[in-house]
């Protein structure tokens, strides 16, 4: 933290605050084909919607295509907010501080990303209340015992503890934001918004006890959704998804995955509004040791997974990881084993942890490598039952396609706007590793 020292209390409040002002040239040219990506996500929704289901890539027996592959992939990049903002200030590892804020928000907007495909996957999205139960009339009800629905209450609860633990942190931050604002209408929304927050002792010890609990209580919420989620293919007796390994494995990739696009997100940030003395090196480094460790877990439960197939005897299992690794969809599956295995090895190396440049192009080769394992365990494994006469290929349709790059947008339009809105590194805690300031004594002499 030895580069941060130079900092003051007042320079923080003006730097961070600095980030509210109306938007830049920049900000804007970001923004606007955001935007106009968002609207052709929803142009081909729509598209589906009134068409139906026919114009996606769906044939026989692959049902579960690219919407679903999303749907993984956004829980995943969900993860690493709460890994980075609860589990690491458990540990008390400082290294998280300037970086947290922004993993949080990753998260609630991750979290929305993902709601969006289990009801995009819907022939009638309209129905989409349909998953959850409520008394009706006909007295249907839903399976308690389906994984899908376990989805429901795990995203649902994830969401719903991630964005008050959100908003529960920038509480001081937007304080300190209301007493320096003069525009009236923005003097309004943060007062609103900071809840009469003053400042007081009395409102810094039961912030920082509540601030506690939430973290202990979101700490199991990381380990138990993504391992619900991975139990919708586990708990199927289809070959390459009825494995023990799934729950841990998808843990370690989500926390991976959302690691690197915490990087991808930050770098560009960092370098706008030259937060280099607040994101620093330091935090990087501390990243990307745990990008090491999380891909010798995926790498090793890529090893794992081969290795049961021919262990188990079973030429259902074997023939599935075979055809992975040989088959119509090898180059997907070998994109996905260099992106999360091989690319992050240099990371051993400590000049490499501390390149900006060479981790932002590495963070996006990670995305990529988990967006593919996404897609490789749901397409390939289902284009590849017992029965060979029931064998198929699956191609996505442009629609499936704009959808995906709309669900891009729609996630990087809420973050552009978290951006210019609210505090994106956390105020509070950056002057807690700063001197405290004091009144110079007035010369009598």
């Amino acid at each position: 933290m030895s580069e941060q020292t130079s900092l003051t209390y007042a320079k923080v409040n003006e730097d961070i605050i600095r980030m509210l002002d109306k938007p830049t040239v920049k900000w804007l040219a970001l923004f606007l084909p955001t935007l106009g990506l968002v609207g052709f996500g929803l142009f081909c929704f729509l598209y589906q919607v009134y068409t139906g289901l026919g114009v996606a890539g769906y044939r026989h027996p692959v049902f579960w295509g690219v919407y679903i592959t999303d749907f993984v992939f956004w829980v995943g990049i969900a993860h690493s907010g709460t890994l980075i903002s609860a589990i690491l200030f458990l540990f008390r590892a400082n290294f998280r501080l300037s970086i947290y804020r922004i993993a949080e928000a990753m998260t609630v907007f991750a979290v929305l990303t993902a709601g969006l495909f289990p009801i995009i996957h819907l022939g009638r999205p309209w129905f989409f209340y349909w998953l959850f139960p409520y008394p009706n009339q006909r007295e249907l009800w839903v399976n308690f015992k389906s994984p899908l629905l376990w989805d429901v209450f795990a995203v649902s609860t994830y969401l719903t503890v991630s964005s008050v633990f959100f908003f529960v942190g920038m509480i001081p931050d937007i304080a300190a934001i209301r007493d320096r604002v003069k525009e009236v209408p923005r003097k309004i929304a943060y007062s609103i918004l900071s809840l009469g927050w003053k400042g007081s002792n009395w409102e810094w010890l039961h912030y920082t006890r509540a601030y506690l609990f939430f973290a202990a209580f979101a700490t199991p919420l990381v380990l138990s959704v993504h391992s619900v989620v991975s139990w919708d293919f586990a708990m199927s007796n289809l070959p390459g998804w009825h494995t023990t390994i799934f729950a841990p494995y998808f843990v370690a990739g989500a926390i991976f995955s959302g690691l690197a696009m915490v990087i991808t997100l930050t770098v560009p940030i960092r370098k706008i509004f030259r937060l280099e003395q607040y994101i620093t090196l330091d935090n990087y480094d501390g990243m990307a040791k745990l990008i090491i460790l999380t891909s010798l877990i995926v790498g090793y439960a890529y090893g794992v997974e081969f290795f049961m197939a021919w262990y188990s005897g079973s030429p259902y299992e074997w023939g599935q990881f075979y055809y992975r690794a040989t088959g119509e969809y090898a180059l997907f599956y070998w994109i996905m084993v260099v992106c999360n295995v091989i690319v992050p090895i240099p990371l051993w190396f400590k000049s490499v942890r501390r390149n900006i440049k060479i981790l932002f192009i590495m963070s996006i080769f990670i995305n990529i490598g988990m967006w593919f394992e996404r897609f490789n365990i749901i397409v390939i494994s289902l284009s590849r039952g017992f029965d060979p006469a029931a064998w198929g290929i699956y191609k996505p349709s442009w629609v499936e396609l704009g959808i995906t790059v709309g669900s891009f947008a729609w996630f990087f339009m809420f973050f552009l706007i978290f951006i210019k809105t609210l505090p994106a590194v956390s105020i509070a805690e950056i002057k807690e590793i700063l001197p405290v300031p004091r009144k110079e004594a007035k010369d009598n002499g």
